[in-house]
């Protein structure tokens, strides 16, 4: 029997079979993906084979082959990884400017493991109505220059109804996840977008500091027109996987646009002569912010888990 996972709890996981039944279900002994050490060899959003057992429970027992994925190294578990989720349309990387602060370092991470694993990615500058005019000017010269790059921003505010309209249009009948730190609003926003989901959310007083840990599992969420939401548990740093040194810069669509001027094929845009990604860095044709997160991630001792 086949099937969808719409929950993982850790360890079991719902499954809702083609026939519309939802059936809670064990992940079969010594089951691994091939190639991946992962903490969780089945993912919200993965397509799966299950035996049903007379208890009422089943066992899944193969996973079908997936689309795409977006995976990071386990926070607790440096050499092994955790896949968010699988079998994306769209996903939502939400940041906020302040309350709390999401760093550059964090969204570009997050759009280089997204790029290497193909899920397309759009920005939500969430909280838009709280912040100074400061706060708002450096917002609006974020999404100037992702968007320049490929990945549309938007900004929404849940407490004015700014741009709600819009992201459901954008949202209507797609697998959507929607990701990012904890406190910036996330399951606010699936509140809003969808109202009897009825997600916890943190106190009152966390829309204007740092939020806590409201999700603690993921879960596709159904639209009203089609579609799902995946809410997944907020996440504090993101380490990336099995990214090679020498093509990290493939996955950064900017600077690999000028790599194909450098003098040497091998280039790895750091120190080389005749390197065309820092002549384009060093006459802003390549962001400051986007070069460092670049340097960032080619620094990265493999071995340590990402902590900042």
């Amino acid at each position: 029997m086949n099937g969808l996972v719409i929950k993982n709890t850790g360890s079991w996981y719902l499954v809702r079979t083609d026939d519309g039944r939802n059936i809670e279900c064990k992940v079969k002994g010594n089951f691994r993906l091939k190639g991946i050490r992962s903490t969780n060899p089945v993912s919200v959003g993965d397509r799966v084979v299950i035996i049903e057992n007379n208890e009422g429970t089943a066992l899944i027992t193969e996973i079908e082959d997936r689309k795409n994925y977006i995976i990071r190294r386990s926070s607790n578990l440096s050499k092994q990884s955790h896949i968010i989720a699988a079998n994306i349309d769209l996903c939502f990387l939400i940041v906020t400017i302040n309350h709390p602060v999401t760093s550059t370092v964090f969204i570009d991470r997050f759009l280089a493991s997204a790029e290497a694993y193909r899920v397309p990615v759009n920005l939500i500058f969430n909280k838009a109505d709280i912040y100074t005019e400061e706060e708002t000017e450096y917002m609006n010269a974020l999404i100037e220059m992702y968007d320049y790059i490929g990945y549309p921003g938007m900004k929404i505010s849940v407490l004015q109804n700014i741009g709600l309209d819009a992201l459901q249009e954008k949202i209507r009948g797609k697998v959507t996840l929607f990701s990012g730190h904890s406190g910036v609003g996330k399951s606010t926003l699936i509140n809003a977008l969808i109202p009897d989901t009825k997600l916890r959310t943190g106190a009152i007083s966390d829309y204007h500091g740092k939020g806590m840990h409201t999700t603690t599992f993921s879960e596709m969420i159904e639209l009203p027109h089609g579609g799902f939401i995946i809410d997944t548990p907020g996440i504090k740093g993101f380490g990336t996987v099995d990214m090679d040194r020498n093509e990290i810069f493939h996955f950064f669509p900017d600077i690999f646009s000028f790599s194909k001027d450098c003098r040497f094929n091998n280039c790895i845009h750091i120190n080389e002569p005749g390197c065309a990604v820092r002549e384009a860095a060093e006459k802003h044709y390549i962001s400051e912010s986007r070069y460092k997160s670049y340097l960032n991630m080619m620094d990265e001792d493999i071995s340590e888990k990402y902590r900042k």
